[in-house]
């Protein structure tokens, strides 16, 4: 059986619909918050995507169309980064 828990994984093949708790990017980096703009600022916030479960968290998302889910990253030398979610 497997053990991945059925909201940390996605349906669509862009991840759009992904809504688990992952907030680290595939290199490893931890996520920023959506609602920030530290160190990052951005135009990928909840009032803007309203839809895409950006509020209160800083879990991977794809709330505009990139190939899969992704997050801005809490490092400033790295402005964002995929995420490894599972499909």
């Amino acid at each position: 059986p497997s053990t991945v828990n059925p909201l940390d994984c996605t349906c669509l093949d862009d991840q759009n619909d992904y809504r688990g708790t992952i907030a680290k990017t595939e290199t490893g980096e931890t996520c920023m918050r959506w609602d920030v703009q530290d160190p990052h600022s951005h135009t990928r916030t909840p009032n803007d995507y309203p839809n895409a479960g950006l509020e209160n968290n800083n879990y991977c998302r794809n709330p505009d169309g990139e190939p899969r889910a992704w997050c801005y990253t809490t490092d400033p030398g790295s402005r964002w980064e995929f995420c490894d979610v599972p499909r």
